[in-house]
């Protein structure tokens, strides 16, 4: 008795229609990855793509978090769709997208037409986004304690989120942290820790502590004697940096 062997348009049909059985059971976070997300929104921003946008606005409603995000990252630049842009970040920073939450919480804190600035509001977002490990989430919470804005001013609460803002290597945080810790502001004083904090924010290019830390060599401390040289090469490398990376803190 002969066995009969499938034949190979058999064997592509049926393959077909197993990848085709697979796909549907995958759920989109499965069939998109953020990386192919972000480049659709660059392709959106940059290029004021409208078929790119119309993919993001497509992915944004599957519940893509990354998509929200990104969706109301290109809608934050148009007051008109403030509202969206709100519920868009909400929506992503709710299902645990830590820069959504920061992006909620930029969006409330900064004044601008048509709406007025709401600190109070960015505090819980800043928040949930620092407890994440978002670095400039944990910065903004700290200055808001720091200064009083939005939510009771407490130096205490300030350092512990300037401190966790500068173990993720944020240097504004180191530099601001730097100045609780040689006044006792919200943590036992201690001079060499706020020069040690200060001398990291320089060597993370961050130029009011590199100028800062040219004023401190110059004049000399307990911790170095005066080095006028090396006072004018961070001077000099305080004004380049002041030009050229500004925007990175």
């Amino acid at each position: 008795m002969s066995i009969l062997k499938p034949s190979r348009l058999a064997l592509t049909v049926a393959g077909a229609l197993a990848f085709g059985a697979l796909a549907a059971c995958q759920t989109p976070e499965q069939t998109v990855s953020s990386a192919q997300i972000e480049t659709v929104a660059m392709t959106a921003n940059q290029r004021q793509d409208a078929a790119a946008e119309r993919r993001l606005r497509e992915w944004a409603k599957q519940g893509l978090p990354v998509a929200e995000r990104e969706l109301g990252m290109l809608y934050r630049g148009r007051p008109a769709q403030r509202a969206e842009t709100i519920r868009l970040f909400e929506s992503a920073a709710r299902a645990g997208d830590a820069e959504a939450a920061f992006q909620l919480g930029e969006l409330y804190r900064a004044e601008v037409a048509g709406a007025t600035a709401d600190p109070a509001a960015a505090a819980p977002w800043y928040k949930l986004a620092a407890l994440q490990h978002h670095a400039r989430a944990a910065l903004m919470l700290g200055l808001l304690y720091k200064n009083g804005s939005g939510v009771r001013q407490d130096d205490e609460q300030a350092a512990k989120w300037l401190d966790l803002a500068s173990d993720q290597g944020n240097a504004h945080a180191m530099f601001l942290l730097s100045y609780a810790y040689n006044e006792g502001r919200g943590v036992v004083r201690d001079p060499a820790k706020g020069r040690k904090l200060l001398e990291e924010a320089a060597e993370h290019e961050y130029p009011p502590a590199i100028q800062e830390l040219a004023m401190v060599v110059q004049q000399g401390d307990s911790h170095s004697a005066k080095d006028e040289l090396r006072a004018g090469h961070l001077m000099k490398e305080a004004t380049e940096h002041r030009h050229n990376n500004w925007n990175r803190f």
